[in-house]
């Protein structure tokens, strides 16, 4: 089963080429104009082994937005179509994460259903020059395109990126846990008989 995905957006505001593998290894080719999303998504790719290429050209003139809410969006339809009917799948994963003076759980749900739920204050508006908030707005992209239920919670922290980081990294361990095949489970793991919205 080979679980790609390839995903081309583009509007007046991003070009975005996005393409997936969640059977990858962790090899990462990211390029958006964003440093601190590059960084954030390649540690993504290596904590999930996915394998990931994002090039994306936006409207960095204006400010990091549009660009960041963009490849959530397509990272989020890129884990839609490389699951596609979901067959053998766990479902769930969830994963508590230290770093440093930080911690975070996330937990996350392909039920096919969308929902965010973001408990993650950012002590600083700015990490650099990128807007902490963007954080809640890429997973909120990425939640809303992939169609999960994804919980993102900080106990406590005290440094922005740190924070960030975090985040970044235990979504991808409870990604990678969630879309991980089950040799147990034929079909879906779902009563209803599918995952499908």
């Amino acid at each position: 089963m080979n679980r790609i995905a390839s995903i081309d957006r583009s509007t007046a505001e991003t070009q975005i080429q996005l393409e997936l593998n969640v059977d990858g290894t962790g090899r990462s080719q990211i390029r958006t104009g964003v440093g601190f999303l590059d960084h954030m998504l390649d540690l993504f790719a290596r904590h999930g082994a996915f394998d990931l290429r994002v090039e994306a050209r936006g409207d960095l003139h204006v400010d990091d937005h549009h660009t960041v809410e963009d490849v959530g969006i397509c990272l989020g339809q890129a884990f839609r179509q490389a699951l596609g009917d979901k067959v053998g799948i766990r479902r769930y994963g969830h994963f508590t994460l230290p770093m440093e003076e930080t911690l975070v759980t996330v937990a996350v749900d392909f039920s096919g259903r969308y929902f965010l739920i973001f408990q993650a204050d950012m002590p600083t508006p700015k990490i650099g020059t990128f807007d902490s908030e963007l954080v809640e707005d890429f997973w909120q992209a990425m939640a809303a395109n992939s169609l999960c239920n994804l919980h993102i919670l900080l106990h406590y922290g005290r440094n922005t990126h740190h924070i960030s980081e975090a985040i970044f990294k235990a979504t991808a361990r409870a990604l990678r846990a969630a879309v991980e095949l089950d040799p147990r489970v034929t079909g879906v793991p779902s009563t209803k008989g599918t995952l499908i919205a």
